[in-house]
């Protein structure tokens, strides 16, 4: 079936990107990067492919969102741990990303956002595999 996936966003500053997501801990593949785009490595065959706006609208002959004022995805992260979770949204919110809303706690599972320099959503959530209510 499927070997890996790559999500596509549109971004407004490679650099300023690079930096953001350098500093969240996130490496970047540098035989798929440039100065046109970055191959953020997610995990195991797991991508963000962040592409210059102007090169990403080479991809599509739809207009580009603009994730600052409307949603075109959220992608959701699966994290070790609460403090992790905590640790990546203040890390986000140090760099110049904002958090659309408060942390939520559902028992069995924790989650947080942040929404990243050009405002696309990052889900962040960390679920306890102990504690998931039994379907009824």
């Amino acid at each position: 079936m499927h070997k890996q996936i790559f999500v596509n966003l549109p971004v407004k500053d490679i650099g300023k990107t690079r930096e953001f997501f350098g500093s969240l801990g996130f490496a970047f593949n540098p035989q798929f990067s440039d100065e046109r785009a970055l191959c953020m490595i997610i995990g195991e065959n797991i991508y963000a492919m962040l592409l210059q706006e102007s090169y990403f609208q080479t991809f599509t002959t739809k207009p580009v969102a603009d994730a600052r004022t409307s949603t075109e995805v959220l992608t959701c992260l699966s994290c070790d741990s609460r403090e992790q979770v905590d640790s990546l949204v203040a890390k986000a919110l140090a760099g110049g990303g904002r958090a659309p809303n408060a942390s939520q706690d559902h028992g069995f599972m924790y989650y947080h956002a942040f929404e990243d320099l050009d405002g696309h959503g990052w889900e962040l959530m960390y679920m306890d595999p102990n504690a998931v209510p039994p379907h009824s």
